[in-house]
């Protein structure tokens, strides 16, 4: 995974005012935190920063005034209308460290013929990597699958060096088939009425 370079400014102001102006600036606040030390507050450049997280579990190697940090996204705050970006939270992480995130689950292949329906149980499935090398996506083939099968956390193929933080009996995918409400006959449905 690559890294991706943002530049941040520390933040001195803070409450509802402060926010609102970094935000008509262009700047989204944020704070940095972890391995113990004390939460950093900073202002970071809004149109980087949402293009850094398009990438799920980006990690970000973060300039804070000449300070350098590699940090990835912990939180994030989005306005619910308009989906801009109000709030990041930054978890700080060293290389060769593991950490905890959830990964996107994608499906690859058709489901057996006969009009059945996929269900997506976990749509991201938890997992533990090294902080550098944290996989963007796992894929799980769907292939032939029919109404009644299942795809467990366990059946995934992980990239190396990535365990699963979920139970090996999770579910994560499962095949229902596409039930449809007979149309009752119209002698039942005037009995029911009286």
């Amino acid at each position: 995974m690559a890294e991706v370079k943002i530049s941040a400014k520390n933040r001195t102001e803070f409450g509802k005012g402060a926010a609102r102006r970094a935000r008509r600036e262009g700047l989204v606040p944020g704070v940095v935190y972890g391995h113990g030390s004390e939460p950093v507050h900073v202002n970071l450049p809004g149109h980087d920063l949402m293009l850094a997280l398009k990438t799920p579990n980006v990690l970000l190697s973060l300039d804070v005034e000449g300070k350098k940090e590699l940090v990835i996204p912990k939180a994030v705050q989005r306005d619910a209308i308009k989906g801009f970006l109000k709030h990041v939270d930054l978890l700080l992480v060293k290389r060769g460290e593991k950490v905890t995130v959830e990964v996107p689950v994608q499906t690859e292949g058709e489901l057996a013929p006969g009009g059945n329906l996929l269900e997506h149980v976990l749509n991201a499935l938890p997992v533990e990597a090294e902080a550098t090398h944290i996989p963007q996506a796992v894929t799980v083939s769907i292939a032939g699958l029919d109404a009644g099968h299942s795809v467990l956390a366990k059946d995934i193929t992980l990239p190396a060096g990535t365990t699963l933080a979920v139970e090996e009996d999770a579910v994560v995918i499962q095949v229902v088939s596409a039930q449809a409400e007979a149309p009752a006959a119209e002698g039942e449905a005037e009995g029911e009425e009286a």
